[in-house]
């Protein structure tokens, strides 16, 4: 399971970006975070030709299909929609692994017996001023 933001475990934290210009003021190898990605189409799209890692929000299954399909490292669901993402992560073999945000380390435990791939914590999002 990928535990992102848990202060007991290293991790690399997603560096928040609003515009494709904001990305060259992030440092280079970092994943970045573009939000929903109903918002960040262009962003994503920018990502996939440049080879960059990112992450988005998915808020429903063709956002998720539509963010895979663009290479995106990481698909961020809320529960239940992750479930069923993950199973068609597992069906279409995904690159992507879906994440779920959670606030409390008790809810690992839920999201592990879903089977889903992993979950972050806010911490692990750097919002760059």
């Amino acid at each position: 399971m990928i535990i992102l933001g848990h202060p007991d475990i290293p991790f690399q934290p997603l560096h928040y970006v609003e515009s494709v210009e904001e990305i060259s003021r992030t440092p280079s190898g970092v994943v970045l975070w573009l939000g929903p990605y109903a918002q960040a189409k262009e962003i994503a799209k920018h990502c996939r030709q440049n080879r960059i890692a990112y992450a988005v929000m998915a808020e429903s299954l063709i956002d998720a299909l539509l963010a895979n399909a663009l290479h995106a490292t990481y698909i961020l669901a809320q529960m239940p929609l992750a479930t069923q993402l993950q199973k068609m992560a597992e069906t279409y073999l995904f690159d992507a692994k879906i994440i779920v945000p959670i606030d409390e380390e008790i809810e690992m435990a839920a999201i592990a017996q879903a089977g889903i791939d992993g979950v972050i914590f806010q911490e692990a999002i750097v919002f760059t001023e």
